[in-house]
């Protein structure tokens, strides 16, 4: 069975095929191009079976209705479908599809094993996943650029930056303590989570992910395509 996997995030579009359990011929593509991207794929796998959509950016209906008319079964991830892990989330409608998918991709790389999945982007998730695959929910902190555009916006004098790999300690100046105070404030809030919660796996993914696993001493698993992964399981157990 081949399937279309869409996640459209906050800032890039990723695109790729699974087969099985196999993720393939991925790609990333601007938003305003992927109906000329999909076409694409259905061009060259002409046996798409369904195509599962994680998107917390609100893509156009016309993307939709361009998929409903190409094919049988597509799939919008949200709280309420049918997922390969437990939805213990509260209100489960307004859980975001990338958490969702990140989670189902967890369980299914960690089987049987507690685990935290912490997501960098534009905001950094904690979601929380037990052995049994039930999801508990998480939080939710500022992403990275984030906080640097925060410190510019919300005060008169303090400049726009962004992430650089060698931070002091202690900054010396006011580059130096901005750069210090966003990127170790960022690793002191993760060593929290790992102190708090010893024995679980702790999963990173999105764009910063390998800068902050570089950067700590516990172990931790880094996983770039979870959202992905995940994004292929619901798609499987949505197949029928």
């Amino acid at each position: 069975m081949i399937n279309l996997l869409i996640d459209a995030g906050n800032t890039s579009v990723k695109m790729a095929i699974s087969r099985g359990d196999e993720i393939t011929d991925e790609k990333r593509c601007d938003a305003d191009l992927l109906i000329g991207e999909i076409d694409s794929y259905f061009h060259k796998y002409q046996n798409i079976c369904v195509v599962a959509v994680s998107d917390v950016r609100g893509l156009p209906e016309t993307v939709y209705t361009h998929l409903d008319k190409i094919c049988k079964k597509v799939i919008r991830v949200k709280g309420d479908i049918s997922l390969p892990i437990n939805n213990r989330y509260g209100t489960p409608k307004t859980l975001g599809p990338d958490r969702i998918c990140a989670a189902a991709g967890a369980h299914a790389l960690f089987p049987g094993k507690d685990c935290v999945i912490v997501d960098f982007g534009t905001a950094i998730t904690f979601d929380f996943l037990t052995k049994e695959g039930d999801f508990l929910g998480g939080n939710i902190s500022l992403g990275l650029n984030t906080r640097f555009r925060a410190l510019n916006h919300f005060t008169g004098k303090l400049p726009l930056l962004q992430r650089v790999e060698d931070v002091e300690q202690i900054g010396n100046c006011t580059t130096g303590a901005m750069e210090s105070g966003v990127i170790l404030g960022t690793i002191f809030e993760i060593e929290g989570y790992i102190r708090t919660y010893p024995g679980y796996n702790f999963i990173f993914t999105g764009g910063d992910a390998i800068f902050f696993a570089k950067k700590l001493k516990s172990p931790i698993f880094v996983v770039c395509n979870l959202v992905l992964m995940g994004l292929s399981h619901i798609a499987k157990a949505n197949a029928i």
